[in-house]
């Protein structure tokens, strides 16, 4: 992301959910929607961005489809229209549309409302903006009387709709209005309307949209010059419609204006310290959490777990939000089945940096299942005629081994920071029901099968898998495979299913690299070239070792546990390229490798296989010990700490473009939207530490120790308003009409 760090941005961003509609169409007669399916879009303006899926015949169907997407111009109003579809019509049918102007989004965020359906006006589907100049002028007339002129030039517009797949023709038309009563040759011009309209040629005019303009605005001998959005006809005055139906919508408008990167610096700091605090729940990042719950659920927690993943700071955090969540869990079987700050984290976790890993594992066996379009319904009472429920039973026993077949053989491709906090999640089971052998697996099959695959299998178009939704009879095969799978990963099977646990049994890395390389004697012989010998290097996920030659025994074993850090060697220490040293509590294995490339795969490999190792180091040195001190730094004591940072463990497979200054906006959005839930929880915090106790009015926070809680919140309190302080300085951007 390349941008002035100085620089004032902003981003505008929607989200919603499209539940349900009821009673679709007229209130009677023969255009009620009983044997059509639907679909619904939304559309900014007249741009059509999103299109749920066709929903068999009903009139009130479900459609329960989320979405969200980055809003990359100006709007004026965002429009959900429900359509049927029609088999004997080239055009879908339009039934009606919801449309809610952008300045009356924030009414309705993050609630949900039924709104009526209103009718689909070609007068009323507007889009675009006219840029005109106006002046007012005195001018005398031949008989000496003075008289005003009003001079009008059409600059130019933006953003008109195309027509029928064309960019448009438009002309304007300028309409002078008056009082509703005027006295003949004596008419006051109090309004002025500005229509654009595409010309048709051979087919009829399509109005465009029109602006009014009060003339009360002019000054004698002033050029106004702006931009204006254009509106419906008439304002978009209707008359009362029949009833339609209503729509459920849930619809988040976020409108973030991101400062300068240095005004963040101390929430963003703060954010980055919560995985150090204890207990967890007294940290910036879990006080968000809790106060933002009823607002907004945990979808405050989006943006912290970016900013984390970012700064490889999540697995900590996870872990310790997880172990929060075991101490109130009594049940093993019900062990991280709820929502819940954890759950929701480790959900938005896998989403991030789990859509390569589905990509593999997944979409070539969707792929087929969609080309090979089997039926696969067992269902009885949803049977078709000539149906074989027997040869149905196949068709879905089928799909749902090769797509099982493909998650239990995808370890390898599964990203280390999902493997890291799988195997967090098992030590942690383990440890809270000792008694349960197969508590670990239930832990984390929470996650990998029921949060995951199965979602992934249920909506493959939600994690980019496919294109399109799929059709009815797809959905249903999809929906039991899904359910299929969430069966094959519940607890009751995974006791039973060996193949399962070794999935679940997931390992630190998932490729054993071997090459031939030259190794450096440990320090037991004299040095020179002929301490290098030829040996044949081996890493997996226990242990690194060296052997004379390819399947001859080891000549030493180190455990990857025992290792302390992985670097590069200065070329100096032995003259030799591509040279690299695994350091460990004994001496430093050197090692050359046979070029460049080979060089960066073993430093990578062997630092993502040891890079939970308890006791890493945070400094090296990048030379060798030689003649009674380090040529790096020349000291002469060979337990001297190093002398050069560590190269931080980058975690593989995550390709990811966050911008930290605007997640670090959105989480001082959702802080300062809830100052007042904020609030309650800093007096709940100092209740408790007066009356030694919990109080009723703590049960909606979590709150562990009451002073550390207090003391993260006084914290927050002062770097929110500091920041607040900066937007204020600053101000926002905008794109109102009626301005330069």
């Amino acid at each position: 992301i390349r941008y002035s760090p100085n620089s004032l941005r902003s981003f505008k961003s929607i989200y919603f959910n499209s539940s349900e509609a009821k009673n679709l169409g007229p209130s009677s007669g023969p255009n009620r929607l009983r044997d059509l399916c639907t679909f619904c879009t939304i559309s900014l303006d007249q741009e059509e961005v999103y299109r749920t899926k066709v929903y068999e015949k009903s009139v009130s169907p479900f459609y329960g489809e989320d979405f969200y997407f980055e809003i990359p111009r100006p709007f004026q109003c965002l429009s959900f229209y429900v359509y049927a579809k029609s088999m004997f019509q080239i055009r879908d049918l339009p039934v009606g549309k919801v449309a809610i102007r952008k300045e009356d989004l924030y009414k309705y965020c993050g609630k949900e409302n039924w709104f009526q359906l209103q009718p689909v006006d070609p007068h009323s589907e507007v889009q675009g903006k006219v840029h005109l100049e106006m002046k007012l002028n005195e001018l005398i007339t031949e008989n000496g009387s003075i008289c005003q002129q009003l001079v009008v030039q059409i600059i130019a517009c933006q953003g008109l709709p195309l027509i029928s797949g064309q960019n448009c023709d438009p002309y304007a038309t300028v309409t002078l209005v008056g009082p509703a009563r005027w006295v003949y040759k004596h008419f006051e011009v109090i309004l002025m309307v500005v229509e654009l309209w595409n010309n048709g040629n051979l087919a009829q005019d399509v109005f465009l949209g029109e602006t009014r303009v009060s003339v009360k605005i002019l000054r004698n001998d002033h050029i106004h010059r702006a931009w204006y959005l254009l509106q419906p006809k008439g304002n978009g005055t209707k008359s009362k419609p029949d009833d339609l139906g209503s729509l459920r919508l849930k619809v988040t408008y976020t409108e973030d204006n991101v400062l300068p990167s240095a005004c963040y610096t101390a929430l963003r700091n703060l954010m980055l310290k919560s995985p150090d605090v204890k207990p967890i729940s007294a940290s910036a990042a879990h006080v968000l959490g809790d106060i933002c719950r009823e607002s907004v659920g945990y979808e405050a927690l989006l943006p912290v777990v970016r900013l984390l993943l970012h700064h490889n700071r999540l697995l900590p955090f996870l872990t310790s939000v997880a172990a929060l969540e075991l101490e109130n869990t009594q049940e093993a079987n019900t062990i991280f089945r709820g929502n819940s700050l954890a759950t929701r984290c480790i959900d938005d976790m896998m989403k991030i940096v789990g859509r390569s890993y589905l990509t593999v594992t997944l979409k070539p066996v969707l792929n087929e299942i969609f080309e090979s379009n089997k039926t696969c319904e067992i269902d009885p009472v949803k049977l078709k005629e000539g149906d074989n429920v027997e040869v149905n039973k196949e068709n879905l026993q089928g799909y749902v081994q090769k797509v099982f077949t493909s998650i239990t053989q995808s370890s390898s491709s599964c990203p280390p920071l999902m493997c890291d906090v799988f195997r967090s999640l098992r030590q942690l089971a383990s440890k809270h029901f000792p008694a349960d052998p197969h508590v670990q697996y239930s832990a984390v099959s929470s996650f990998i099968f029921l949060r995951f695959f199965a979602v992934a299998v249920l909506s493959p178009h939600t994690f980019q898998l496919r294109s399109h939704h799929p059709d009815p009879e797809i959905s249903r095969t999809l929906t039991l495979i899904s359910k299929t799978i969430q069966s094959l990963g519940s607890w009751g099977s995974l006791s039973k299913n060996k193949l399962v646990r070794q999935l679940l049994v997931i390992r630190c890395v998932h490729m054993i690299f071997n090459r031939e390389v030259h190794k450096r004697a440990q320090g037991r012989k004299r040095i020179g070239k002929k301490n290098f010998k030829k040996r044949w290097l081996r890493v997996t996920n226990q242990e690194l070792s060296y052997h004379k030659q390819k399947g001859k025994e080891a000549l030493c074993v180190i455990p990857v546990k025992n290792i302390l850090s992985v670097e590069k060697l200065e070329e100096s220490a032995f003259n030799r390229k591509n040279m690299f040293q695994v350091i460990q509590s004994e001496k430093p294995l050197y090692v050359q490798a046979g070029n460049c490339v080979e060089t960066n795969s073993w430093i990578e490999v062997l630092s993502q296989v040891s890079r939970c190792n308890p006791g890493r180091l945070s400094t090296f040195h990048p030379s060798a010990y030689v003649g009674g001190s380090w040529l790096c730094c020349k000291e002469p004591n060979e337990s001297t700490p190093g002398c050069k940072p560590c190269t931080a463990t980058v975690l593989a497979n995550i390709q990811l473009d966050i911008d930290c200054d605007r997640e670090t906006e959105r989480i001082f959005s959702f802080f300062s939207s809830n100052r007042s839930r904020l609030q309650k929880m800093e007096d709940a915090c100092a209740g408790m530490s007066v009356y030694l106790g919990q109080q009723e009015e703590c049960s909606a926070f979590t709150i562990q120790d009451p002073k550390e809680t207090f003391r993260t919140i006084k914290e927050l309190g002062e770097v929110l308003d500091d920041l607040q302080a900066h937007h204020d300085s600053k101000g926002a951007l905008t794109d109102e009409p009626g301005t330069m």
